[in-house]
């Protein structure tokens, strides 16, 4: 296990942890600058959040190191160094978001101004609600001021965005960018890729544990070979299923398109105007990859299944002998 960095913002050794049977993190190493931004990506369950709580000194690895500027995580949290937006972080309900806030501001080390992080968090309008008559967007931005309070020099987002709309996200990325100007490292987890490719300067995916790309945007977009097709009118499965199609998703920012990795994409499209699915796709595009058909490509397991339910299938009783087994349990 490597050394950690002492220039680091974050450095991440050897990281593993298990929930009984279930490996959350298997040999995390990650080294992260001051002044990055970067975008921590990956499926449900891949390790992002278990990462974050080690970060800020939550939980524990069950072997390997966390340092923040060269501290352990739980004196970097106290100091104030490091402050984090979980999706964990609950507020208290019966208490106005004024009182709630002047009270947790009372108990940083080196606090912002809090007219400051009211106002690089956009909560003015919210400061006279209750909690418990926040909208999950609103919340959101609430938490985000608690975790400005402080005056981080690293902050951790992990799904900053989620409950909000369209309108709130690019306001709430219009406020991030004015914090990220001011040098802080940040380092944000997220399931719209759209934001990572548009604020992150680097881009890390996880799977099942494991680092498995890192770089910016354009890197990791290059993993992918081919092109990619997108189109409405048709299920993604029935898309999957034609030639030269290696895989095919509802896009994440709109549902009712499908977007297509083909590692042949003159075939698909032969293929597509050759069956009944012609009669029924609309507005279709072929264009280079990007960082959604990148992360597919990455965590895709598709193959593995395929060939797990095949051995299942081959390792099961005939259905004589099931017939016997159920009798002899009766």
């Amino acid at each position: 296990m490597a050394a950690p960095d002492p220039d680091a913002a974050l450095s991440l050794r050897g990281l593993r942890k298990s929930y009984g049977p279930v490996r959350a993190l298997d040999g995390v190493d990650l080294t992260i600058r001051p002044g990055e931004i970067l975008a921590l990506l990956g499926p449900n369950g891949a390790g992002k959040s278990t990462c974050m709580e080690m970060m800020v000194g939550l939980a524990k690895p069950d072997s390997g190191t966390v340092h923040v500027h060269g501290m352990d995580p739980v004196t970097a949290t106290r100091s104030g160094i490091i402050r984090a937006m979980l999706q964990s972080g609950a507020l208290l309900p019966d208490q106005k978001v004024r009182s709630m806030l002047k009270m947790l501001h009372s108990l940083q080390a080196r606090p912002m101004p809090l007219a400051k992080a009211v106002e690089q968090a956009d909560i003015g309008d919210l400061m006279g609600r209750r909690i418990d008559r926040l909208s999950g967007g609103q919340a959101q931005r609430v938490r985000f001021a608690i975790a400005l309070l402080g005056d981080p020099d690293v902050l951790l987002l992990d799904e900053p965005t989620v409950g909000m709309d369209v309108t709130a996200r690019r306001a709430f990325w219009h406020r991030m960018r004015e914090v990220a100007a001011t040098g802080r490292t940040i380092v944000f987890a997220t399931h719209h890729l759209e934001e990572a490719e548009r604020e992150a300067a680097r881009v890390v995916v996880m799977d099942r544990g494991r680092i498995v790309a890192d770089g910016n945007a354009e890197t990791v977009s290059a993993l992918v070979a081919g092109r990619v097709l997108t189109l409405r009118g048709a299920e993604a499965h029935l898309v999957a299923e034609l030639p030269g199609v290696d895989m095919a998703a509802p896009d994440e920012a709109d549902p009712g398109r499908v977007r297509a990795v083909c590692s042949d994409a003159d075939l698909a499209l032969r293929a597509l105007f050759t069956s009944p699915l012609a009669e029924q796709v609309h507005d279709v595009l072929v264009a280079a990859p990007g960082l959604e058909e990148a992360f597919m490509h990455i965590t895709d397991h598709s193959d593995e299944n395929t060939a797990a339910n095949a051995a299942a299938q081959n390792a099961a009783p005939t259905p004589a002998a099931h017939t016997v087994t159920e009798g002899a349990q009766r």
